[in-house]
């Protein structure tokens, strides 16, 4: 594990969100719904407060862009982004335990909206990321035509594409090419 396991779920899910944006030439957004929110909620275990409407929808998907700043930002950059987004939400930093994990960080109250809490997370989560200087394992995706944002948690730091999709169709293509020079 390179990161605490709230760290590395916080940056998981924010790369998710952000890669949910239509931001590659043909790309559809998949956060369009009221339903594809409560997915994501689910898929990243979040707890607390979930409006399930379209207010707060609006809410995480605004949060994206800035949310693909930070992410993507050089370190000092990073620093100066996730010190505004924990300050713009008043922030404080708390243990907490509950359902199956063990004592970790919470840094907004359980009631706070949805948009809120991520946002905090994802700025927490990068705290630990600056500090321990590995911003090198944030990337944008090595597929030609993808934007998509690639958090490497690898020992090895091997992992050069956003998803799978990204994945397949970069090795599917290398093989072509084999293929072809082998002839």
């Amino acid at each position: 594990m390179v990161f605490t396991h709230d760290t590395e779920v916080g940056l998981q899910a924010a790369a998710a969100l952000v890669n949910t944006l239509a931001i590659s030439p043909g790309a559809v957004d998949e956060l369009a719904t009221v339903a594809a929110l409560d997915e994501f909620f689910e898929a990243y275990d979040y707890t607390g407060r979930h409006d399930s409407d379209q207010a707060e929808l609006e809410e995480v998907r605004a949060l994206r862009g800035p949310l693909r700043d930070l992410l993507t930002a050089d370190r000092d950059e990073a620093v100066r982004l996730a010190n505004a987004m924990l300050a713009e939400h008043r922030a404080t930093p708390q243990l907490v335990r509950h359902t199956n994990y063990d004592w970790h960080i919470h840094a907004t109250e359980p009631d706070a909206p949805l948009a809120t809490r991520i946002a905090v997370e994802t700025a927490m989560a990068m705290v630990d990321v600056i500090r321990a200087d590995e911003l090198s394992r944030l990337s944008i995706c090595a597929d030609e035509g993808c934007e998509g944002v690639v958090v490497d948690l690898s020992r090895n730091r091997s992992k050069r594409y956003c998803s799978a999709t990204c994945t397949n169709r970069n090795a599917a293509a290398a093989y072509r090419e084999r293929q072809a020079s082998a002839k």
